[in-house]
C-alpha cells in the first residue's frame, strides 16, 4: 500500500472571468520512504498539490489517502489530528510564533502532542544545534535572520519524528552551505526514519537531492520520473 495515494485531484479557482487550474485531473502514488521534488513554474500546482495532500486545502473532486485513510472524507478534528501526530509541514513563510523564542517554538508541537518537557528539552536543544542555531535558542524570530528563522522552522517540522515532511521552498532564503545542511537533515531522516519527504521547490540544487522528480504545468504533473544519481543517498 503506498503511504501516499492521489486520484484524479482538481481545484480550480476563479480569476475574474477567467478559471485557474490549481489542480488538473492529478492522480499519484507515493511510496513510505520516498524523497520527492515537485518542481515547475508559480502557479504550477506544486504549492496547492502539498496543501491538498496536508489537509490544508479542499479540493473539488478526487480522493486523497494517507496510509490508507481518505484524508478527503476527514473532519477538522481529525484533519488537526493527523496533521500533528503524523504531518510536519516547512512553509516558505516560516510561521513562526513571534513572542515565543526559537527554542519554544521548536517544542511548541511536542509540548501540544504531550511530549514530557525534559524530553522536549533535550529533542530541542540537539535539533537546533544540529541545524547550526546553537546559543541562538533563546532569541525570538525577529532577532533571527531570514534563512535562521527559517532553519527553526525546519527544526520544529522535524523534531516531533514525523511520517510525512511537506516542505514548500524550503531553501529560498539559504545560503549554499545552509540549503546543503538542511538537504542532509531531510536525507539522514528519510534514510535513518524511512520519513516521505515531499519538497516543492525551484531550486535545481535541490532537485538534486531528489530520488524521485515531479514536474508540473498549469495543475497538471507532465513529468515523473526516478533519479538514480541523487545526492546523499547511501
Amino acid at each position: 500500500m503506498s503511504a501516499i495515494s492521489c486520484t484524479d485531484l482538481c481545484k480550480y479557482y476563479q480569476q475574474g472571468d477567467a478559471v485557474i487550474k490549481g489542480l488538473d485531473h492529478v492522480s499519484l502514488e507515493i511510496e513510505q520512504g520516498s524523497f520527492i521534488c515537485l518542481s515547475g513554474p508559480s502557479g504550477s500546482g506544486k504549492t496547492t498539490l502539498l496543501n491538498a495532500i496536508g489537509g490544508l486545502d479542499s479540493l473539488d473532486s478526487g480522493e486523497i489517502s494517507i496510509d490508507g485513510e481518505r484524508v478527503d472524507l476527514l473532519g477538522k478534528a481529525a484533519l488537526a489530528d493527523l496533521r500533528l501526530h503524523r504531518i510536519g509541514f516547512v512553509f516558505q513563510a516560516y510561521n513562526l510564533i513571534p513572542v515565543l523564542s526559537a527554542r519554544e517554538n521548536v517544542e511548541f508541537v511536542m509540548q501540544v502532542q504531550g511530549v514530557a518537557a525534559a524530553e522536549r528539552q533535550q529533542r530541542s536543544s540537539k535539533i537546533l544545534q544540529e541545524v547550526g542555531l546553537e546559543g541562538m535558542e533563546d532569541r525570538r524570530p525577529a532577532q533571527l535572520s531570514g534563512g535562521q528563522q527559517q532553519r527553526v522552522a525546519v527544526a520544529r517540522a522535524i523534531v516531533s519524528r514525523p511520517r510525512l515532511v511537506l516542505a514548500d521552498e524550503p531553501t529560498a532564503n539559504l545560503d549554499s552551505d545552509s540549503m546543503e545542511s538542511l538537504m542532509r537533515h531531510f536525507r539522514e531522516l528519510n534514510r535513518a526514519h524511512k520519513v516521505t519527504v515531499l519538497i516543492a521547490t525551484h531550486d535545481q540544487r535541490v532537485m538534486q537531492w531528489a530520488d524521485r522528480l515531479i514536474s508540473m504545468e498549469d495543475g497538471r504533473v507532465v513529468e515523473d520520473v526516478l533519479q538514480d544519481g541523487a545526492k546523499g543517498r547511501g
